[in-house]
């Protein structure tokens, strides 16, 4: 009697233990260029999904993690890939780069060439897929925002985001298209055409309203990955 009292005792105990959850927070590093080394300052898109993850009761779930720096194009994301990113061991990646590809071609003549894009784009998925992390693919949302297609490199871009666009579709990647989402939204709230001041400071960088946007766009993706 006394045995199976004992074994009643640990398959209680063993049913508890299964029932308890130890979440493991997921740990988010958003990955980019100057856009989101500003996410992480105060009012930044990274700083504002955090104020929703808290809003929603969920900071036991989510650590977000930002490795922005200013300038960088698609190979400098390359080079610092393990340090900044998958050193961190994170589940989650979000990949948003192309504005100063696309934007340094006429600044600085310092742009990166379409097919050389693609290339340096294609590795860094699949090294951070060979880590096991979920990956998020966003779109550069702007260089400029008239909605007449008068930007000047408006056309460009548009290339870059479609190559985006058709290699997470390829590959089954979850997507976040800032340039569609951005064009649908100044089109509705720019009827002066104005070249910047709706969703962005200066053509490229995210104004107040432009950080709102981007946070909940990104956020809606990320709370779907399980």
């Amino acid at each position: 009697m006394t045995n199976k009292l004992i074994l009643l005792a640990l398959f209680v105990c063993a049913m508890i233990l299964m029932s308890y959850r130890y979440d493991k927070k997921k740990k988010v590093v958003f990955f980019g260029d100057s856009i989101t080394q500003a996410g992480m300052s105060p009012g930044g898109y990274i700083k504002l999904i955090d104020t929703i993850i808290q809003r929603e009761g969920l900071t036991h779930k989510y650590e977000l993690i930002g490795a922005g720096v200013s300038g960088n194009k698609v190979y400098d994301l390359y080079l610092r890939l393990e340090t900044d990113v998958l050193e961190k061991s994170p589940d989650i990646v979000v990949i948003y780069i192309g504005v100063n590809d696309v934007w340094h071609k006429m600044t600085g003549g310092t742009g990166t060439d379409y097919d050389k894009f693609g290339k340096f784009y294609d590795a860094i998925v699949k090294k951070i897929k060979a880590s096991g992390a979920k990956i998020i693919l966003a779109t550069p949302a702007a260089i400029g925002e008239r909605t007449d297609h008068s930007n000047q490199q408006d056309g460009d871009l548009n290339l870059y985001c479609n190559w985006i666009k058709k290699y997470a579709a390829e590959n089954g990647l979850q997507l976040v298209d800032l340039r569609g989402g951005l064009l649908a939204y100044d089109l509705k709230n720019n009827p002066e055409n104005k070249e910047k001041g709706i969703l962005t400071s200066d053509r490229v960088h995210l104004n107040p309203d432009g950080q709102k946007f981007v946070a909940e766009a990104i956020w809606d993706e990320i709370k779907k990955v399980n």
